[in-house]
């Protein structure tokens, strides 16, 4: 009995040995996807991705590490060459490392989005996403538009909830792309972003709950494009642009330029009717959903006889291409309830332009549309740095009020400019506090061109620099009352055209 029992011991003994080696074997040896997914992270480089693969074996790589979703890091430095597009879905963070670069070939022609969100496609939202560290080398591969008809970014996102894009840089942006463009969101945030070239920054569509911090622009074009409507080619859809920050930013000088720091887009349209005439860009409503017309630049005015009522894509009717862009109802388009604050503007151009287009590409404005008032915005502490006698602000859409405090202030006044389509511009009430005024000798403060167009201008608690500081206003064909602390506007409380 002692015998059997001592010998089952020493087996029960060896077996023990013999299986915890199994299992340490197996920690060792474990299969290769195990460690592409390491603690919850995905390690691209285990996927192919590297400074020494070609763009379209990067592109592979990377697409089948962003697949897995969660966190998916990029950690050896190097610049990565990108022949293609890389779709990223709902619930992934991608991260760049430091001195990681995505540049774009032209291996397999040309392409738009070096990186696009996957419901871009389907028109479903993709949620819960961030992209941070990203380096983006243009490489002069520059493709207005590929898989969305409107969509243009570098870095590009529709249909998206809760997206997080930080610590960003472009130094190349070419001529026919924006560089990040989202539209159709909620809850967007875009953080440390540096970004120089020759079109737009940071172009939005419609979309509410937004914050742009922490910016450095050195654009030919638009720094910040809030475009509720826009040409057809800009944006893919349309839609009021609500609720956002816009903080932190400068827009430093080069040579040449076009655009403003901020372009604030409104429109309006109507419903399709027989016999309208229409031009490039215009939208309609009709079937329930929103068509425009695709055309060239060239002024050519066309008459709609056919309904438009296809369920998608494009089509030829009466000799006008209508691209059915989305399911809505909407008239209108514009944008409301926005901040923007510690705003340095160094390159001599109009600061905020609060717009309508009017030209051989679009007419923001269809004529009889209802109108589209944008609402409340604001201009905090607004730093002037050129010296340049060039409005602040530029209006010549409808807008109910906006604030301007705490900024300084050079030769740069506020302007009120009309669109052909447009009779009524309805009231506007600016109120302007807590500046600094820095002109030596009489400022035009407000210019009116409007006829008819009614002004309250509410001015308090502001510093004049210079003893031979005074402002005046002009009223054009309207009419401008006037609650001022400034010298030149104190004595007096209305202005009308004599």
């Amino acid at each position: 009995m002692e015998t059997f029992h001592t010998k089952s011991i020493i087996i029960s003994f060896l077996l023990f040995f013999s299986l915890s080696s199994l299992c340490v074997g197996a920690n060792i040896i474990k299969p290769k996807n195990h460690d592409q997914i390491q603690n919850g992270f995905v390690n691209v480089a285990d996927y192919g991705f590297s400074p020494d693969a070609s763009g379209k074996e990067n592109v592979i790589a990377l697409q089948k590490a962003v697949d897995k979703g969660g966190t998916v890091i990029v950690s050896t430095p190097g610049t990565y060459e990108m022949a293609n597009t890389v779709y990223i879905g709902s619930n992934t963070s991608l991260k760049f490392g430091n001195n990681v670069f995505l540049k774009k070939v032209n291996d397999e022609g040309g392409f738009t989005h070096v990186i696009l969100n996957k419901g871009a496609l389907t028109k479903t939202y993709d949620e819960h996403i961030s992209v941070e560290g990203l380096n983006i080398i243009v490489n002069g591969v520059d493709k207005a538009m590929t898989e969305v008809f409107g969509l243009r970014g570098q870095l590009a996102f529709f249909y998206v909830k809760d997206l997080r894009i930080k610590h960003f840089r472009c130094f190349d942006l070419a001529k026919a792309q924006f560089c990040i463009h989202v539209c159709t969101f909620e809850d967007l945030f875009i953080d440390d972003v540096i970004i120089y070239g020759k079109k737009d920054g940071i172009h939005l569509g419609k979309g509410n709950r937004f914050t742009i911090k922490n910016v450095v622009f050195k654009c030919f074009d638009d720094a910040i494009a809030l475009n509720a409507h826009d040409y057809a080619s800009s944006n893919p859809e349309l839609g009021w642009i609500e609720n956002g920050i816009i903080e932190n930013c400068y827009d430093l000088n080069e040579e040449k330029t076009t655009g403003y720091f901020c372009r604030i887009l409104a429109g309006g349209w109507i419903d399709w009717k027989s016999g309208m005439k229409v031009q490039n860009s215009d939208a309609v409503v009709s079937n329930g959903k929103i068509y425009r017309v695709k055309g060239k630049p060239d002024k050519t005015i066309y008459n709609s006889i056919t309904r438009p009522e296809h369920e998608q894509g494009s089509q030829i009717l009466d000799g006008i291409t209508w691209v059915m862009v989305q399911n809505d109802t909407i008239h209108t388009a514009g944008v409301r309830n926005v901040s923007f604050r510690d705003i340095f503007l160094e390159k001599p151009r109009i600061g905020f332009s609060i717009h309508f287009d009017n030209d051989r590409y679009s007419r923001s404005y269809y004529p009889g549309a209802e109108i589209p008032m944008q609402e409340q915005l604001t201009f905090d502490n607004v730093r002037v740095l050129h010296n340049q006698k060039i409005n602040l602000i530029s209006v010549n859409t409808p807008v109910d009020a906006f604030t301007i405090s705490n900024s300084s202030i050079k030769d740069n006044g506020i302007g009120f400019y009309g669109n052909k389509a447009m009779t009524d511009y309805l009231k506007t009430r600016i109120n302007i506090y807590g500046c600094t005024f820095k002109k030596d000798g009489q400022m035009q403060l407000v210019t009116n061109s409007v006829e008819g167009k009614e002004i309250f201008l509410k001015t308090s608690s502001n510093i004049e620099l210079n003893d031979s500081f005074s402002a005046t206003v002009i009223p054009g064909g309207g009419k401008i009352v006037v609650e001022s602390d400034l010298k030149g506007l104190k004595d007096q409380s209305v202005f009308t055209s004599r």
